[in-house]
């Protein structure tokens, strides 16, 4: 599991490593089979909504005093359009479709449901600014 911070503490627990590091967020991997983890996240474990039981992430990083990453929307959207033409143009995504896969939402379904967001985020650019 990987979190995306602004800030984090001097020294994480052992089971969180900084995988990058840029001026402005920090890439956390978390190895969520250590123990260490587990009772972590059985002690925040609360009820979300009725019936449906896990750890907020908020929760998780006050514990662990990261504050997380919370890029503009527009900026998300970018990147996105970025991964999905690297997994479309990626070898083994290429073998899957020739022996047989058929995904529910194909690239370019995905790809254009980003396309129309972004859209829609530029017409409403005065609301979110």
């Amino acid at each position: 599991m990987k979190l995306y911070a602004k800030t984090i503490p001097q020294t994480l627990p052992d089971w969180a490593t900084i995988v990058t590091k840029s001026a402005d967020l920090f890439e956390v991997e978390i190895n969520d089979s250590q123990p260490g983890f587990q009772s972590l996240l059985e002690e925040l474990e609360t009820e979300i909504e009725p019936g449906t039981f896990g750890v907020k992430a908020e929760y998780l990083c006050s514990r662990l005093s990261i504050e997380m990453s919370n890029p503009p929307l527009h900026q998300l959207l970018e990147q996105a359009q970025t991964l999905i033409s690297l997994i479309a143009t990626h070898p083994d995504y290429k073998q899957l479709l020739e022996l047989g896969y058929q995904p529910d939402l194909n690239i370019a379904d995905a790809s254009t449901a980003l396309t129309y967001l972004q859209w829609e985020l530029d017409r409403n650019r005065e609301t979110f600014d």
